[in-house]
C-alpha cells in the first residue's frame, strides 16, 4: 500500500543572493523589453496617422491651410506668446509681381 499526498506546502526558502540578483536582473530585463516593445508599437501608430494625416493633405491642399489655422488659434490663447505668422510664398508672389509693375 502507497501513501497518497494531498497538500504540500513550503514555508521559507532561502535563495542565495546571487540566485536573487538573478531572478532581479532577469524581472528588470523582461520589464525594459516590455517597455520597449509598448514604445515601438505608440511610435508605429503614431507613424501610421501621420501618413494617413499627409495622405488626406495630399488630396486635399486647403487642409493644410485649415490645420495651419487651427495650431495659430491654439497658441493664440496662451495670450503669452509671440507668434511668427509666415506666409506661403505663393502669397508674397503676388505682392513680388505687383511691386514689380509699379517700378
Amino acid at each position: 500500500m502507497g501513501r497518497q499526498v494531498s497538500l504540500v506546502e513550503v514555508k521559507h526558502v532561502d535563495l542565495p543572493q546571487e540566485m536573487q540578483r538573478a531572478i532581479a536582473r532577469q524581472a528588470e530585463a523582461e520589464r525594459e523589453k516590455r517597455a520597449k516593445i509598448i514604445h515601438a508599437d505608440g511610435e508605429f501608430q503614431a507613424a501610421q496617422k501621420l501618413a494617413e494625416a499627409a495622405a488626406v493633405m495630399q488630396r486635399e491642399p486647403a487642409t493644410l491651410q485649415l490645420r495651419y489655422l487651427q495650431t495659430l488659434t491654439e497658441i493664440a490663447t496662451e495670450k503669452n506668446s509671440t507668434i511668427i505668422f509666415p506666409l506661403p510664398i505663393d502669397t508674397l508672389r503676388i505682392f513680388m509681381d505687383m511691386a514689380r509693375e509699379a517700378k
